[in-house]
């Protein structure tokens, strides 16, 4: 049966292969899966520092803030 994901070829550094082994292994998971986890949470990660950037930034900027309440109601 054909599968709907798109697949993706990479190459990995020998010491990267060997640890994804082992914690695959661990997890009893197939590396695969394993790799498509970790790659969902470090992309989850990079939005967070993103989005943080950005509040970062808006907190710099001079001008009325709005409070919880004003913005959100009751």
């Amino acid at each position: 049966m054909a599968t709907t994901k798109r697949r993706l070829n990479i190459t990995l550094a020998p010491e990267v292969e060997k640890m994804i082994t082992h914690i695959a292994k661990r997890d009893r998971v197939p590396e695969a899966t394993k790799i498509s986890e970790l790659l969902k949470i470090s992309l989850m990660m990079e939005e967070d520092k993103a989005f943080s950037l950005l509040a970062d930034n808006r907190l710099k900027e001079k001008g009325k803030k709005l409070t919880h309440t004003e913005v959100w109601g009751k």
